[in-house]
């Protein structure tokens, strides 16, 4: 058996299936010219061969990590020029995997893990992306002008080991801006690369980690103004969050040269905030500072430390840039700190943390009428709790207060986010789609925008394409247990078992976590119950099942997770009983009903059969 070492990229087009649903013949004549007018070429001029055309997909050998990972930013950059001068409505995307490995040679045809893997990862990649393993990103690292942005350990469908992984962004340009630095007599590359790691609360207060946290993502928010200046998402830097680190391990696991650091301690109306920059080479410290400040300066101190750290790094900005670092969102700290208030309790889910989340919002509105985020935090409350009735609230006003957000601040993604949820639960879904896809285009990396739409296409019965935005969402947020179960309820209904298994366990760990925080918030102890379930630890699924009822035995969206957890436990007639609270009163939720796969083994039972026909005949 003949063995070597090979670049692999894997490529398909995103969303094939429902291209060809659209328009077949369209879709199929579009993708044949760019096989003959992009692909093939490309992979041709990079020193690459197709040894395998499965469909929409391909498979590419390369003999240098180098030329695969050139091929695929000359092959995205050609498809996008190719879509923006076309007028379809439904354009082709492709996503890219490659790995660097071992393969069988057997005549022209590769096999393998190496190819395996690269298939893989090509599944991982955004539409319009690129994703490669650890070995390329470490081959490449240096050699290319692209940022390689850390997806941390992924475990991939019948792969033993977990794959670390990186996403390319190509468009980013050179993240080494280079300078000559001595250092030992020897001439180095000192990299405009920076990650800023969790803020740490030194308040004593646990409670305040919003406001620690929040200081962190704004100033992430702002280094990321700045062209160029390469700054590390801040999903990827918050997996180090409560962990002893070392800063060179650190840096040399995200790639980037310097590491900013530093503390927040808030009492009253005073706070001191410390920041260290530091060289991940070496760990030496290049510049360090604490504020002693009133707490109406914090936004004064974030300005401070954005400039400090763009001086000391000797990055240029451009005008706007400029303008960009200086404005903020509100000029009053306490509708701020409001905010970030709301912005914690609505990641905790449950109906008494959400009408928590709600005021919050709507007091940091109150304080600072102009501050569009905390609008869109009002509209963003409003469809959760309409959705399951948890308060009165109709759709005219949930989609007038994220039109008042626009209003104040028309490329605000949370808002449109807020808007497209409003529209989904409203009916209109088409308009709903479009929200979150500007949303997504506007931030990538909103959690809001990948859950939501994820939602929104599991009522679809789009498996494929929620499994991806469920993905996303449980990368940017590591708390983030819904998406996870969620994600084994669909990795289960597309007969990914080991995906499944992987997602169930990610969701009850998480679930676990934060159950232990807030022992009485029933959400992660509904979906842990169902994540049990799943699983197949009936005894556990019960007792999780029991504590989820006794926190919360009138939440209906608490009922129905339980009700779906029954019934992988085989106990039909209880689950029934929940459902008939459920289903006749959150009748919004009726495209979930049609397509959940949790239902499926009572979808011909006398007394369900009776309730959607009854619910639906009452449905608007």
């Amino acid at each position: 058996m003949e063995r070597k070492l090979a670049a692999i990229l894997a490529a398909d087009i995103a969303g094939y299936s429902a291209l060809m649903e659209f328009d077949e013949a369209g879709t199929f004549q579009r993708l044949r010219a760019g096989h003959q007018e992009l692909l093939e070429p490309e992979i041709q001029k990079h020193n690459g061969r197709i040894f395998k055309l499965m469909g929409d997909g391909l498979l590419a050998e390369f003999g240098s990590v180098v030329d695969a990972v050139e091929c695929a930013a000359a092959l995205q950059r050609g498809m996008a020029e190719r879509n923006a001068i076309g007028s379809e409505s439904n354009p082709l995307q492709i996503r890219i995997g490659i790995n660097f490995g071992e393969v069988i040679v057997e005549g022209e045809d590769r096999y393998g893990e190496g190819v395996n893997i690269a298939a893989r990862l090509q599944a991982l990649a955004d539409p319009g992306g690129i994703c490669v393993s650890g070995k390329v990103g470490k081959e490449v690292g240096s050699k290319l002008p692209f940022a390689f942005e850390p997806m941390g350990d992924q475990h991939l469908k019948n792969i033993t080991e977990p794959i670390a992984c990186y996403r390319v962004n190509f468009d980013r340009g050179p993240p080494d801006r280079v300078e000559p630095h001595l250092r030992n007599g020897y001439a180095t590359l000192k990299k405009t690369s920076i990650a800023v790691l969790p803020f740490s609360n030194m308040s004593g207060d646990p409670e305040q980690e919003y406001f620690s946290d929040g200081i962190t993502e704004d100033i992430i928010t702002d280094l990321s103004k700045i062209s160029n200046l390469h700054v590390v998402a801040s999903n990827t830097t918050f997996t180090y969050k409560g962990r002893p680190v070392k800063v060179q391990q650190v840096a040399q696991e995200l790639g980037v040269a310097f590491l900013l650091e530093g503390s927040v301690r808030k009492a009253g109306a005073r706070v001191r905030v410390t920041g260290q920059l530091v060289d991940g080479r070496d760990g030496s410290h290049l510049w360090a500072e604490r504020y002693d400040r009133e707490l109406t300066d914090i936004f004064a101190i974030q300005d401070e430390i954005a400039h400090a750290i763009i001086e000391q790094l000797k990055v240029r900005l451009l005008p706007d840039e400029k303008v960009a670092i200086s404005a903020t969102p509100t000029e009053d700290v306490e509708a701020y700190t409001y905010y970030l208030r709301g912005r914690q309790f609505l990641h905790m889910c449950s109906k008494s943390y959400m009408l928590l989340a709600r005021r919050m919002f709507v007091k940091a509105s109150e304080i600072d009428p102009d501050y569009a985020r905390a609008h869109a935090g009002i509209a963003l409350c409003d469809s959760v709790l309409h959705s399951w009735r948890y308060a009165d609230v109709s759709i005219e006003t949930i989609l007038a207060t994220s039109a008042k957000a626009l209003e104040l601040d028309p490329d605000l993604a949370d808002a449109h986010a807020a808007r497209g949820l409003g529209l989904q639960y409203g009916g209109q879904r088409e308009q709903a789609a479009a929200e979150f896809e500007l949303a997504l285009a506007l931030d990538p990396d909103l959690h809001e925008a990948n859950y939501f739409f994820a939602r929104f296409f599991f009522e679809e019965g789009d498996f494929e394409r929620a499994a991806e935005l469920f993905e996303k969402a449980t990368q940017v947020r590591s708390d983030d247990y819904r998406s996870a179960v969620l994600l084994t309820c669909v990795y289960l209904a597309l007969g990914r078992r080991t995906d499944m298994e992987r997602a169930g366990r990610l969701g009850l760990e998480r679930a676990e976590r934060e159950l232990t925080l807030h022992p009485e918030n029933s959400s992660p102890a509904q979906l842990g119950a169902l994540a049990l379930a799943y699983l197949g630890e009936r005894d556990r699924a019960k007792e999780w099942a029991a504590r989820t009822l006794a926190i919360d035995p009138d939440d209906l969206n608490a009922m129905y997770n339980i009700a779906c957890a029954y019934l992988h436990m085989g106990e039909h007639e209880a689950a029934l009983d929940l459902l008939e609270k459920v289903i006749p009163i959150a009748s919004v939720h009726r495209f979930w009903w049609s397509t959940d796969p949790d239902l499926d083994p009572i979808r011909n039972h006398p007394r369900y059969k009776r309730l959607v026909e009854t619910t639906t005949l009452a449905s608007p």
